[in-house]
Formats: C-alpha cells, sequence, structure tokens
C-alpha cells in the first residue's frame, strides 16, 4: 500500500473510533478482563496486559477507566469468562478477512459473523483458510515531523529490536516481531515519540485491488463486522 493511504486510512479509522468511543472502550474492557485473567493485573509483569493499556491510550481511554476496568477484572468471579476465536473467509473479489473474536457465546457470534461475510457478497471459510497470507507483526506508525530526525529514529528502533524500518511520504512504519513490540513501544514513548498507531497486528504478504463497487460492498461489510460486540479486530489485503 502507499504511504499516502496508509496514512490516510489510520487518520480515518482513528475519526471513525472517536464516533463510536463508547463501543470502542467496551471492546478494549474486555481485553483488559482476558488479560487480567491470564497473566494478572500488573502490567510489569503481564506484558499482554502492558500491550492492551498502550492500545486503551492510543484510543484516549482515560487512565481511571483503564484503572477501573483492571480493578473490576481482578475482582471478577471465575464464571465470567470470554474465549477468543477467530474466522476467516473471502470477501468481494477474494479479499482475504480476518475476524478476530472475545465472546460468551460462541454460537451467537458465528452466526453474526457468517452473516456478515454473506450479507455483502462475501463468504465465511474455515479456519486457516486465509491466515497464512497474513503474518504477526508489531506495527507503529509515526509521523514525520520537524521534531523528529529519521536517521535517530531508526537507530533507535533498530537498536532496542525493530525488524524493519520503512521511510514513507507522509511519516515511518516500524515493524516488529510480537515478542519484541514491548521493547520497542516503550523505548518509543521514553524518547517522547508521539506514534500514529500502534498495536500488535496481522499484515498481508500481498494485497488485491478492487474496483469501486467492490471497495464499497468491502467496506460495508468490514463496518457491519466491527459494530458487532463481540469482534476484536477486522484484518483483510485490500489494497485501499
Amino acid at each position: 500500500m502507499s504511504g499516502h493511504s496508509k496514512f490516510a486510512n489510520i487518520k480515518h479509522r482513528k475519526a471513525k473510533n472517536d464516533a463510536v468511543r463508547g463501543k470502542i472502550f467496551t471492546k478494549i474492557g474486555r481485553e483488559l478482563v482476558v488479560a487480567v485473567k491470564s497473566g494478572g493485573p500488573d502490567p510489569a509483569m503481564n506484558t499482554s496486559l502492558f500491550d492492551i493499556i498502550s492500545k486503551a491510550k492510543a484510543n484516549n481511554m482515560p487512565n481511571d477507566t483503564i484503572t477501573r476496568a483492571i480493578k473490576k477484572a481482578s475482582g471478577e468471579s471465575s464464571d465470567v469468562n470470554y474465549d477468543y476465536i477467530a474466522y476467516e473467509g473471502y470477501g468481494p473479489n477474494g479479499v482475504a478477512v480476518i475476524v478476530e473474536c472475545l465472546t460468551d457465546n460462541k454460537n451467537r457470534t458465528a452466526a453474526n459473523i457468517r452473516h456478515g461475510f454473506a450479507k455483502y457478497g462475501g463468504n465465511m471459510g474455515t479456519l486457516g483458510c486465509v491466515s497464512f497470507m497474513f503474518d504477526k507483526k508489531g506495527q507503529i506508525i509515526v509521523e514525520k515531523s520537524d521534531d523528529i530526525k529519521e536517521d535517530d529514529l531508526m537507530m533507535l528502533a533498530l537498536d532496542v529490536g525493530a525488524e524493519d524500518f520503512i521511510s514513507e511520504e507522509e511519516g515511518y512504519e516500524i515493524i516488529t516481531l510480537p515478542e519484541d513490540y514491548t521493547a520497542v513501544h516503550e523505548a518509543l514513548l521514553a524518547a517522547n515519540i508521539v506514534m500514529l498507531s500502534s498495536e500488535v497486528t496481522m499484515i498481508p504478504q500481498t494485497t488485491v485491488s478492487l474496483s469501486d463497487e467492490e471497495a464499497e460492498n468491502l467496506e460495508k461489510m468490514i463496518d457491519h463486522l466491527e459494530e458487532d460486540d463481540d469482534v476484536q479486530n477486522v484484518y483483510h489485503n485490500w489494497d485501499s
């Protein structure tokens, strides 16, 4: 994808998230519950929790809200559980789509996701049918500014474990292995680097182009899936 497209898409996604902030907070709160239950309430000892807290802050979730969510998760009874499940399938023109969910009712979620694919001309496939087309990576996006020197940022990122540093027209993309993401993210925070986006994500190995009509259907499908309370992330290989 071009640099312009990537940066424009991130800004568009952030603007969309701002418009539905309550739903975003609910989704992140669910991730916090799972992280606390699996690794404890101390982010210094629980890297998964640390990463989700970073995600929460990137989405402007107030510190008090984060703290309350962690305390609530720490005190919840053991019968309140969410299962992680990923669904895979195809959108218009064979676009590969992965939908990550946290759910307390797999039957409900599966039916909703299947309907979301079918409604807009896609179809849900079997587990593994498209995930081999993606790589799980840490991805950090930094906009260009007069305060950031490219060489300094590159050396900082690479010195603490970044796998790749890509300079583009509007900014920089820093790629890490999932296990190195936290260290790189922390180093950038310590250096007061403002990140446009920072997350562990699924990056497509190749991308697919769409006609305007196909793109419109895919955007509707993605929006429909993301509106489901059980859906945490939707990944695709559309060259938007």
